[in-house]
């Protein structure tokens, strides 16, 4: 993935990038949010949570319900011209894509590429305002995260108090406040009962 998911490819190897990378992201198109995003979409309803910092591309937890929710590695729901920025949905791409229009072009005649953050793109503004956020937060709440991936685990480094929800192990568990080291839907229900 790291090669195939990366703009060199998309841009100098267009057939690779779509035979092979395009399958990684629309194979996420038909993803379902399961109960930990529905429960954290519940708390950020009742304004237990402000915001959700996502890696994730597959937008489960805007069709949970979430409204804010900073996708920090992009999403995979879209896809946008390069040149003036018109946005696509993925399955009018997809369909594009398998009728062999590769790649798939805009009106404006720029490339349309998919709205997620590959390798060798630079993260989107929310990641920095994500960061002010986190900053300001009483809480970071990391779920079902080893904090690994850099910078997005950059958080962890600069959050007033954490707690990590997560069974693996984890990079920050030495400064985290608190660590839960079960199942995330279990783990948030009991939460969601006690607050």
């Amino acid at each position: 993935p790291m090669e195939v998911l990366s703009t060199e490819v998309l841009y100098n190897n267009p057939k690779k990038f779509y035979n092979t990378g395009f399958k990684i992201i629309i194979s996420m198109m038909d993803a379902v949010p399961n109960k930990a995003h529905f429960i954290i979409a519940e708390m950020e309803k009742r304004g237990f949570i402000d915001l959700v910092v996502t890696q994730n591309i597959d937008g489960l937890h805007y069709k949970a319900g979430s409204k804010n929710v900073y996708e920090v590695h992009g999403t995979s729901r879209t896809f946008s011209c390069d040149s003036c920025g018109e946005v696509y949905d993925t399955e009018v791409i997809a369909r594009r894509v398998n009728a062999a229009e590769i790649p798939p072009k805009c009106r404006c005649r720029g490339i349309i590429r998919p709205d997620v953050v590959l390798f060798g793109d630079m993260l989107p503004d929310c990641f920095n305002e994500s960061i002010k956020k986190v900053e300001e937060s009483e809480l970071l709440i990391v779920i079902g995260s080893s904090l690994t991936v850099s910078p997005v685990n950059y958080l962890a480094e600069i959050c007033n108090k954490l707690m990590i929800i997560n069974i693996g192990e984890n990079f920050y568990e030495n400064k985290s406040d608190l660590i839960i080291k079960e199942n995330i839907s279990s783990a948030l229900e009991r939460i969601v009962e006690l607050i």
